[in-house]
């Protein structure tokens, strides 16, 4: 067993070397926000697509973007909007009176990182046509279903305010992301860096160079999947699911906080995100630390509350701590 993890920390130490260098290429733009950089490659490792939550100006855009741009992939944004029509975003099939035959035009969802800028602008028949794309690896146009390209991710943004004019995103597109990540306001020296950097003429850019290639990112995918999780992390990972469930079984007092608990795609994904997350600190097996640091970008929007929790003012934040603070660790 020892020898076994010595190995695997060989091929993580290997495999990783790719991080450093992403890194310094997205801090040219970036400032701080090291919480927001590490589950964007976190998402990258598990194959887990990402939301991004946070109020207009916190650089959700800007994140994914830059990214993209250190990587050697095909990206793509799509401006979600009232009028955006399915056919926009995964493509349609064009007559062509001259042979008499339809033809296929792919749509902008046939890339390998796609930024859903402001999704939950979008009516529900748009959002929904994202669901076999972010499931299934797929799109079907017509009769033909066409698989997308590997690494494929889904990076989505939306604003908590301005609600006016949006479309809540239904549970079911929802539960597709791996992880919802709430972007906070920077510190006071972080956001004057940003000023003294960003303050420039108009059409002054930071050139970002690609320096991962989507290769690195699949074989890095593969060795993240060999990382050790043992028995009791594996059951301390279904206990936390079923408690958001089963409260009562567990001994927490949540009776009639918690409508819907989390789904086993919950519980898949705390597994997934938590071998990446022990991957980034060059560990070959999951910890229950790696389980806690990363559970509430997985839980968090999994978890419907009652309108009683609504009235007493708690969230799925503070329940999912709560699960958390209830189950003991391995």
């Amino acid at each position: 067993m020892a020898q076994d993890l010595r190995a695997l920390n060989e091929k993580i130490e290997k495999e990783s070397t790719f991080i450093p260098p992403l890194l310094e290429e997205i801090n040219k733009v970036m400032v701080g926000q090291k919480y927001l950089l590490e589950r964007l490659i976190i998402g990258l490792l598990a194959n887990g697509h990402l939301l991004l939550e946070g109020v207009p100006g916190l650089a959700k855009t800007a994140a994914v973007k830059t990214l993209s741009q250190a990587m050697n992939t095909k990206f793509q944004r799509i401006q979600f909007t009232p009028d955006l029509l399915p056919a926009d975003l995964i493509g349609t099939l064009i007559y062509n009176p001259k042979d008499g035959v339809f033809l296929t035009k792919k749509g902008p969802i046939f890339a390998n990182v796609i930024l859903a800028d402001e999704i939950n602008r979008a009516p529900a028949k748009v959002q929904s046509a994202l669901l076999e794309a972010m499931q299934e690896r797929q799109v079907t146009i017509g009769e033909t279903t066409f698989k997308l390209d590997e690494p494929f991710l889904v990076m989505a943004t939306q604003n908590p305010i301005e609600q006016e004019g949006t479309y809540p995103l239904p549970e079911a597109q929802v539960d597709r992301f791996m992880l919802k990540l709430v972007v906070t306001y920077p510190e006071k020296d972080e956001e004057l860096i940003i000023m003294e950097r960003m303050a420039r003429p108009s059409g002054a850019q930071i050139e970002i160079k690609p320096v991962v290639s989507g290769q690195t990112i699949l074989q890095a995918r593969q060795v993240v999947n060999e990382i050790y999780v043992d028995e009791r992390v594996k059951r301390y990972i279904v206990d936390i699911v079923f408690a958001t469930r089963q409260p009562d079984k567990y001994k927490l007092d949540l009776k009639g906080l918690i409508l819907y608990g989390g789904s086993p795609r919950a519980t898949i994904n705390l597994m997934l995100a938590s071998k990446a997350h022990a991957f980034l600190r060059r560990r070959g097996y999951v910890t229950p630390e790696d389980v806690k640091a990363i559970g509430l970008d997985v839980l968090r929007h999994r978890l419907i509350v009652t309108y009683e929790a609504e009235a007493q003012g708690v969230n799925s934040e503070q329940l999912v701590q709560r699960v958390f603070e209830g189950i003991p660790s391995p």
